[in-house]
């Protein structure tokens, strides 16, 4: 049987197909498209001709790209190969990636929503059947949720765009809108572009941290919300907020507030998973991991916080008015944390501030596992080994409002953590390295003399000292970066971030891991799994893909 060579050329309105074949007949599949008009067959053998003048005009006839149905063995299969190749047009040969250029992709579509495999021309059965099983187990309605929060960028683009060409050119707005309280204030830069960026951040929040599931189920309702969210920030309108008017507080109703653990669900303690099986509300931390929050039952409602920069307070403020009013409608309210709610995740405040509003006897302390230690585990890292290490410290990378804390100085048998440290981690290693301004009496720039002659006693960190960023610790894209404190900036500048994650530093970095010479640092990625059976453990710890970089 001839060879079936399809020339395709693309406009904005479709695609034309025209299929070359010397063949009387071909297979009845093809023949309905040929009827349809959506194929033209050309009864003929192929020439290079062929090639430069079915294509489009405006391309001086050249067609998109060549489509070679035989394999390998055929004679013609090459050169049509090597013609297409001369003259920079695409070719695919079936089952022939060396004579290709291009390969095809098995799809799966759904509305907006295109997903592609491809083996490079290794199996297309193989590449259909890794397309149907990623399918599978996407939720339904994807594809709609990709067009409502598609609409919904489109819309704050524009609309945002709008409003800041107006305010910023002087412009007015429409006087058939009543003014607001602030209409009078001073416009500055920051202002505009915190204005500009607000809604979009919170969209981007979205997209990042809400499961699959729940982002499957977002309607137009959920779309107008996000539109409004932040025309106040004081104030802001929220998805999934209670409805309701208050009532005196009801007997039943308390708040729990739990830690879901570094990321894995395994790791969720059973009295945070029974929490998240029996609330009437949960109020999640962003960070919260998607696998933690598909637990929770649908008929559930969610608020995930609307934390980014500069807007840390007012989300903040906003979950925890978001409990009371759900306490006082006599709901069980689960406040769920990413970790440990006790370690840097601001549960003593929330617990002083519902005490504060009359909620002290209405609320229940789940603790979960701080990724401040399990992160280092699941990377092969004892916090404490004897002869290498005999105390951890765990610190905060970020103090109150983005102010450096105090570094600590350096113990040669101490293991260090620090959290929310890898967006200034270029400054934490400088304060670890090098004495800060304070020390070294520098006071608005000026450097002025200290009041004693005694010299800055802490210890500093040397800088060949090891270290490992652990980003999503037990989550299935981990990635652990091993270098040292003179070479971590580098490195993260390079392999990029992938938060949530934490620095740990110290020897324990390299009790159980052998650095190779050479190498500045090395990449781990992935984490293998953690299943639990009836009769075994099977605790996969490691990395999958590591990857070294030379010095």
């Amino acid at each position: 049987m001839a060879s079936h060579i399809s020339l395709l050329t693309t406009t904005d309105a479709r695609s034309h197909i025209h299929l070359i074949v010397a063949e009387a007949e071909v297979h009845y599949a093809l023949q309905k498209r040929i009827d349809t008009d959506e194929v033209k067959w050309v009864k003929k053998s192929f020439e290079n001709n062929d090639a430069l003048t079915l294509g489009r005009a405006d391309l001086a006839g050249v067609v998109d790209a060549v489509f070679v149905t035989s394999g390998p063995r055929d004679p013609q299969s090459a050169h049509i190969s090597s013609f297409c190749k001369r003259n920079r047009i695409p070719v695919n040969v079936v089952d022939s990636p060396q004579l290709s250029t291009f390969s095809l992709l098995s799809t799966h579509t759904d509305g907006p929503l295109q997903i592609g495999v491809t083996t490079n021309g290794r199996g297309c059965k193989l590449a259909s059947r890794i397309r149907r099983e990623i399918a599978a187990s996407l939720p339904q309605d994807l594809g709609a949720a990709c067009s409502r929060l598609g609409e919904a960028r489109r819309r704050i683009q524009e609309e945002d765009h709008l409003l800041h060409s107006a305010l910023a050119d002087g412009g007015e707005l429409d006087d058939s809108i009543d003014q607001t309280a602030t209409f009078n204030k001073l416009v500055t830069e920051a202002d505009l572009d915190a204005a500009k960026n607000r809604r979009m951040r919170w969209l981007s929040q979205i997209c990042e941290y809400w499961p699959l599931k729940r982002l499957a189920a977002v309607s137009d309702e959920d779309v107008e919300g996000i539109l409004k969210s932040y025309e106040g920030i004081n104030a802001p309108e929220s998805i999934g907020r209670p409805t309701g008017k208050s009532s005196p507080l009801a007997n039943r109703g308390r708040v729990i507030l739990a830690g879901s653990g570094p990321g894995h669900p395994d790791l969720l303690t059973q009295a945070t998973h029974k929490a998240i099986q029996t609330a009437d509300l949960i109020l999640a931390d962003k960070l919260v991991p998607s696998g933690v929050l598909d637990l929770i039952p649908r008929r559930t409602p969610v608020h995930i916080a609307r934390k980014f920069p500069g807007n840390a307070d007012a989300a903040q403020e906003e979950l925890q008015q978001m409990a009371i009013a759900g306490v006082r409608e006599g709901k069980t309210v689960l406040r769920l944390k990413q970790g440990d709610p006790f370690i840097y995740g601001r549960g003593g405040e929330e617990v002083a501030y519902f005490r504060q509003h009359g909620l002290g006897d209405r609320v229940v302390i789940l603790p979960g596992i701080t990724s401040a230690l399990s992160a280092p585990l699941f990377s092969g890292i004892p916090a404490t080994q004897r002869d290498v290490s005999d105390q951890v410290l765990i610190c905060t990378g970020t103090g109150k409002k983005g102010k450096p804390p105090s570094p600590p100085e350096y113990v040669a048998t101490r293991t260090v953590v620090f959290l929310m440290a890898l967006h200034r981690i270029a400054a934490l290693v400088g304060e670890l390295t090098e004495f800060t301004d304070v020390e070294k009496g520098v006071v608005s720039g000026e450097e002025q003399s200290t009041t004693t002659t005694t010299p800055p006693k802490r210890a500093l960190w040397p800088r060949d000292t090891p270290c490992a960023v652990i980003e999503r610790a037990s989550c299935p894209d981990q990635r652990v970066i091993r270098t040292t404190l003179a070479r971590v900036v580098e490195a993260i500048e390079q392999e990029g971030s992938r938060p949530p994650g934490l620095l740990v530093v110290g020897g324990a970095c390299e009790a159980l891991y052998q650095p190779e010479k050479g190498r500045s640092w090395v990449v781990e990625d992935g984490f293998a799994g953690m299943e639990i059976g009836d009769q075994q453990l099977d605790l996969a710890l490691g990395s999958l893909n590591g990857t070294a970089i030379p010095a």
